[in-house]
C-alpha cells in the first residue's frame, strides 16, 4: 500500500497532465477548423463601427461643426502687452492692482472720502455740544457719536477700497464745524435732527454722484460696491 502511494507520488497526477494538454488540443481544433474551410468567428460590422468611434474620441476629427480654441494664459501675461510687461513698466509709486479703474472713478471716491469725514466731523460736534452740563441730553449726544463713528467708518471703508483697486488716497481739508446748536424757535433738539437729516439726503445725493461716475465709466466693479455697501443702508 505504502509503495502504491509512493509511486503515485512520484509521477505526475492525471488532473495536471489533462490541464497541459488544453492548450494544445485548442490549438489543434482551431488548425482543423482552418483546414476544414469552416469560417472562424470574427466581430461584427456593427462592433466594429462602435469600436472605430471610439478609437476617434482622442482624433481633432471626432468632433466636426464646433472650433474650440485653447485659452493660452501663459502667453497673455508674458508678451509685451501682458499683464507682467505692464508690471515691469510700472513706477514704484503705481499701483501693481489697479485694472480698469477709470481716474474719474478714483477722484470720485476721493470726494466721497472727503465728505464722509467732514458728516462725522460735524455730528462729533454735536456729540460734544449735547454733553455740556447746561444742556443735559445725554441720550441725544450718545446719538450723534454713534452717528459720528459710523460715518467714519463709511470714508475708511471708502479709503480700503481706494487701496484695493489699486488708486491713490487723497485727503483733503475738513472745515471747521459750528459748534452752536441752539434754535430760538425750534430749541437745539429739533434744530439738531433736521440739521441730520439734511445731511443724511445730501449724503445719498453725493453717493448717487458717485455711482453715476461708476456707471459712465462702465466700472460694474465700483457700482456695485456702492449699491451694496452704501446705498442700501442709506436709504
Amino acid at each position: 500500500m505504502l509503495a502504491n502511494v509512493t509511486s503515485v507520488r512520484g509521477a505526475p497526477s492525471k488532473a495536471s497532465m489533462a490541464a497541459a494538454s488544453r492548450p494544445a488540443r485548442a490549438v489543434r481544433a482551431v488548425r482543423c477548423q482552418a483546414e476544414s474551410g469552416k469560417k472562424l468567428w470574427q466581430p461584427s460590422a456593427k462592433r466594429l463601427t462602435r469600436l472605430q468611434d471610439l478609437s476617434a474620441l482622442n482624433k481633432s476629427d471626432a468632433i466636426t461643426g464646433m472650433t474650440m480654441e485653447s485659452f493660452d494664459g501663459v502667453s497673455e501675461v508674458t508678451t509685451k502687452q501682458g499683464e507682467l510687461d505692464q508690471i515691469a513698466q510700472t513706477q514704484p509709486s503705481d499701483s501693481f492692482a489697479r485694472k480698469m479703474y477709470a481716474p474719474e472713478c478714483e477722484a470720485a471716491v476721493n470726494r466721497q472720502i472727503n465728505i464722509e469725514y467732514s458728516i462725522s466731523y460735524l455730528y462729533h460736534a454735536m456729540h460734544a455740544f449735547f454733553d455740556r452740563d447746561n444742556v443735559g441730553l445725554p441720550g441725544f449726544s450718545e446719538y450723534f457719536k454713534h452717528e459720528s463713528d459710523e460715518e467714519r467708518e463709511h470714508a475708511e471703508g471708502l479709503i480700503k477700497y481706494q487701496n484695493l483697486r489699486g488708486g491713490r488716497v487723497v485727503l483733503g481739508a475738513l472745515m471747521s464745524p459750528i459748534t452752536e446748536f441752539d434754535h430760538e424757535q425750534k430749541g437745539e433738539a429739533l434744530y439738531a435732527m433736521e440739521l441730520a437729516l439734511s445731511l443724511e439726503k445730501l449724503n445719498f445725493e453725493k453717493l448717487m454722484e458717485v455711482h453715476q461716475v461708476a456707471d459712465e465709466a462702465g466700472d460694474a466693479a465700483l457700482c456695485d460696491f456702492i449699491e451694496g455697501d452704501y446705498l442700501e443702508e442709506q436709504v
